[in-house]
């Protein structure tokens, strides 16, 4: 029995590696968030497979119903729409119930949208700090304070409609003029890396508005 986490691309359809291509063809059932995402890229890619959906919002409700139909099937690959299953998407709940299940768990590597996004920023890389999504609205301050008081680079996800709110936020923490890099929509065909200061960043987004997913990089 084992679970395969399979990375897909954040945007680009040409950006999943051989590995990942052959997994899943040859297992026996794929989980996914979205069965309409998933199947048009397994379709992109030749791949015909049975997919069921595995989601935040079902993920409670269906574990047992999973954990059975990995030990019928014997191979399963967990999937996201975009990225690495568990790095800010649903996947930690299940790998942990199938490792106490006695259930093999192999990740292979690939897509996430963090490390592209430092990378290109400018910043430095030696060291940093993830965050994933900050909270929407109680505790969002306080996350960020405690940001600021860290030695290293942070790196973080933000909605659109979300991050004007929160660039203001960082303004009167960090000081206008302190630099920031937000990537929109990575390997996407309007993919765009701003570097700037936080000032810059939200004239910028409030002339232009934003869209997109939004990585943020300080």
């Amino acid at each position: 029995m084992i679970l395969y986490i399979v990375p897909t691309p954040v945007g680009n359809l040409e950006d999943i590696t051989l590995r990942a291509l052959r997994v899943l063809r040859e297992v026996d059932l794929v989980l996914c968030e979205d069965t309409r995402t998933s199947r048009y890229l397994l379709q992109h890619h030749g791949i015909n497979q049975h997919c069921i959906p595995y989601h935040i919002h079902n993920e409670h409700r269906q574990m047992e119903h999973i954990l059975a139909r990995i030990m019928q099937v014997k191979q399963v690959a967990l999937i996201s729409d975009a990225g690495t299953p568990g790095i800010s998407d649903p996947g930690y709940l299940l790998i942990r119930e199938a490792l106490k299940q006695g259930i093999t768990v192999e990740c292979l590597p690939g897509p996430t949208a963090f490390v592209p996004a430092l990378i290109q920023s400018g910043c430095p890389c030696d060291k940093f700090y993830f965050y994933g999504f900050l909270p929407h609205k109680k505790g969002k301050e306080t996350v960020l304070q405690h940001f600021y008081t860290l030695k290293q680079t942070v790196v973080f996800y933000e909605s659109p409609h979300r991050l004007l709110k929160t660039l203001a936020i960082m303004q009167n923490i960090w000081g206008a003029d302190y630099p920031i890099s937000i990537a929109r929509e990575l390997t996407k065909i309007h993919a765009e890396t701003f570097r700037g200061s936080i000032r810059e960043a939200i004239a910028r987004y409030t002339e232009s508005g934003v869209k997109g997913e939004i990585t943020v990089v300080i």
